[in-house]
């Protein structure tokens, strides 16, 4: 391997100039033949076998003629020792003990078994015996944050360095890094793969909706306007009206998966919409599968990336029953005033009560998912279909997970000469939603369906206190970069 480094010791005594440096910046001009071994493969299996590895230089600790190096590649993390022997020189030890953290480096070395486990690595049991070394891509010297920091278990953060929120999200690639960001989001990136299996596995159909409209979209009072060629559009809020309108062209369950925007934030969202035979739980009962089907597969197949996440951030174990428990808002209400919370039939239950509840259901149910149905029908989106045997209430739902709201859901209503009535009672202008009103006028089946937050499911399955955490590059009021 090639390479170049002007600061390096070019005399006679050092014999291993050919075998470290810093490599020329990598534009594709040739090719090479190294196979580059992951970190995690790394075991007892390659014992005496010399190997290349590729990571970032975690930490170094050099003295005198030996130093020793922890590489790390996403999660995974082996240590390294080079020493002045009859193939290392001790200019090469100096340059290997200088190099800076976080910059990218290739080392060549041969794996060996260690007497004693190194617990501060992923790979306990084995080393590599430095050979070569080669600086990929070098980090400045001066990081705004330090790995070893940001990546200390919360309960210790008290007695040392501790790096804030705000300085991670200022410096999120390099907080991304760590190895309990890096398993949230392939945990993530399993929540996606699983929901689209899953539903695909019940014949859904996966849509793409418009994020450019000619009027606002998803009710309330915050718009969106961009300047559209030579006239005002605006962002979709939700792609709540385009998954009926698919309804209504006879797709019968779709999906899709999308960012929304709600409150000013911009966060990611897991949306279905179905046709139901008689009764919108049969709908309900479709989405509480869906859940409890995820959770099991997440426990089985990424245990690995969620005990990493738990080494940092520690949380009960998550505890769900099959079917998912579901209860009547008028239910959860009683289980409330049991408790000392006194409510009237119809007040909407604030973030602090829902808490409270899932706390109650908690100790109740042993369980960490539910599901609260038939919603008040005046705090509800006018789309809502109405109880038919309450006016007062709602074809509606909730679902939580650790005591919070991750979906919101309803039977919306398909009959066209209905919704006008729930539109003229919202007050909403007509003429801007005329579109998805006409979707109804040619017959359209009964359908259901939800909204899901992605980040919002993630954080809570994995008891983490801020969806910040599970978001790559979070959007909120205060911040659009970086």
């Amino acid at each position: 391997m090639a390479s170049y480094d002007s600061t390096k010791t070019t005399t006679e005594e050092d014999f291993t100039h050919d075998n470290y440096g810093i490599l020329p910046l990598i534009q594709s001009k040739e090719k090479c033949d190294h196979e580059l071994f992951p970190v995690c493969d790394i075991n007892e299996t390659l014992t005496k076998q010399t190997i290349w590895v590729r990571g970032r230089l975690h930490t170094s600790r050099g003295k005198g003629k030996q130093c020793f190096i922890v590489i790390r590649h996403q999660s995974a993390t082996i240590q390294a020792f080079i020493c002045v022997n009859e193939n290392v020189s001790k200019p090469m030890v100096k340059f290997a003990a200088s190099i800076t953290k976080e910059s990218i480096i290739d080392i060549e070395g041969e794996v060996s078994l260690v007497s004693i486990t190194i617990e501060s690595c992923t790979q306990k049991n084995v080393e590599l015996q430095v050979t070569k070394i080669f600086v990929v891509s070098p980090a400045e010297p001066r990081l705004p944050l330090l790995i070893e920091d940001a990546m200390r278990p919360d309960e210790l953060n008290a007695y040392l360095p501790h790096v804030k929120l705000g300085t991670r999200l200022d410096n999120r690639v390099i907080d991304l890094r760590t190895p309990a960001n890096q398993a949230i989001y392939r945990v993530e990136a399993g929540v996606c793969k699983l929901f689209r299996d899953i539903l695909d596995a019940k014949g859904f159909v996966e849509i793409h909706t418009p994020k450019i409209i000619s009027a606002a979209s998803g009710g309330g009072d915050i718009l969106y306007p961009v300047t559209y060629f030579k006239s005002t559009a605006y962002l979709a809020r939700s792609p709540q009206f385009y998954k009926q309108m698919a309804i209504a062209a006879d797709f019968e369950k779709v999906y899709t998966i999308g960012s929304e925007l709600r409150k000013l934030t911009e966060f990611v969202s897991l949306d279905l919409e179905m046709v139901f035979n008689y009764h919108y739980h049969e709908v309900v009962d479709t989405i509480g599968d869906l859940f409890t089907q995820i959770f099991e597969d997440l426990a089985k197949r990424f245990a690995t990336e969620i005990a990493i996440i738990n080494k940092q951030f520690s949380c009960e174990s998550f505890e769900y029953i099959e079917p998912a428990l579901r209860l009547e808002y008028k239910d959860g209400l009683a289980l409330l005033a049991e408790a000392g919370v006194q409510m009237g039939s119809e007040d909407v239950l604030t973030v602090e009560e829902e808490r409270i509840l899932g706390r109650i259901v908690k100790a109740k149910y042993h369980t960490d998912f539910y599901i609260l149905d038939k919603y008040p029908l005046a705090v509800r989106p006018f789309n809502t279909m109405p109880d038919p045997n309450n006016p007062k209430y709602s074809n509606s739902y909730n679902m939580f997970i650790r005591c919070e709201e991750v979906l919101s859901g309803a039977q919306h209503i398909h009959d066209s000469q209905l919704l006008l009535e729930r539109v003229n009672h919202h007050n909403i202008n007509v003429d801007q939603i005329k579109f998805y009103i006409d979707a109804f006028r040619y017959g359209c089946p009964p359908h259901a369906g939800g909204s899901i937050g992605l980040e919002r499911v993630l954080m809570l399955y994995l008891g983490l206190d801020n969806v910040r955490k599970t978001s790559v590059f979070p959007r909120d009021q205060d911040r659009v970069t970086p």
